[in-house]
């Protein structure tokens, strides 16, 4: 399976702009079965929320027209409530979605959203996916394998600040969980932080195989085989010896 990254700026509170950019990224890479966008890509993070679906219609017809599958978080309005809502969208036209859970409180997001409940594996092309947003990945309770994913995707706004944080987090559920990490930050900056990247995809044993270079708007693609993933839980058995949590999210 070809997944592609697409490392983009994000323009702030217009998904039109951001609509455009996305056609035009997608087109740099044709052919790929999965193209992985950063959180909020169509806004900006804690921007505006969509009521009308206009972004979920775009990633519906980039994704029958290309044959594959878009994934990416957008801000949706439901009611009284908004959520940070990461969208896995099918060819078919199907989608499913992941609203975050561990939503920021730091810069604010648990006051303009509310958290999701349980977690979100996705089944695409013979692979599995856990899907993630940003502040997730601090929690590894919330990520563990079960058995149940070959690989996580985590999107993300991720400041540059704290762009150690991101590395090595990517790395580490990658290793503990023996599953590909494909983890897309934006780049750019909004008027609160700024962003420089560090989309990779990591397999099993937490190797890189491919990045986007840090700071620029850039699309970066690898091939996954769920065979390594098989391979790697064989010969090192880890999850065999891993600790139960009796408090597991379900």
């Amino acid at each position: 399976m070809k997944i592609t990254l697409i490392q983009s700026d994000i323009v702030w509170a217009d998904p039109r702009a951001n609509g455009e950019k996305l056609r035009k990224a997608l087109a740099t890479d044709p052919g790929a079965d999965l193209y992985v966008l950063p959180e909020m890509f169509s806004t900006g993070f804690n921007s505006i929320a969509e009521e009308n679906g206009v972004t979920l219609g775009l990633m519906r017809e980039l994704s029958a027209l290309g044959n594959c599958a878009i994934a990416g978080s957008v801000a949706v309005r439901e009611g009284e409530s908004v959520y940070n809502r990461f969208y896995f969208v099918k060819p078919d036209g199907s989608e499913e979605h992941y609203d975050k859970h561990h939503l920021f409180a730091n810069g604010g997001e648990d006051k303009l959203c509310v958290p999701g409940c349980s977690r979100k594996v996705v089944e695409w092309r013979g692979m599995r996916f856990l899907l993630l947003v940003c502040f997730d990945l601090r929690f590894p309770v919330w990520a563990r394998n079960r058995g149940d994913y070959d690989a996580i995707l985590c999107v993300a706004s991720w400041p540059a600040l704290r762009r150690y944080h991101w590395d090595t987090l990517l790395k580490a559920r990658a290793i503990e969980n023996q599953s590909y990490m494909i983890g897309v930050n934006r780049v750019g900056s909004d008027p609160s932080c700024e962003y420089d990247g560090g989309s990779v995809i990591l397999d099993p044993w937490g190797a890189l195989l491919a990045s986007c270079p840090d700071g620029s708007e850039s699309v970066c693609s690898a091939e996954v085989q769920l065979q390594l993933v098989q391979e790697c839980r064989r010969k090192f058995p880890a999850q065999n010896d891993a600790d139960p949590f009796e408090l597991l999210p379900r």
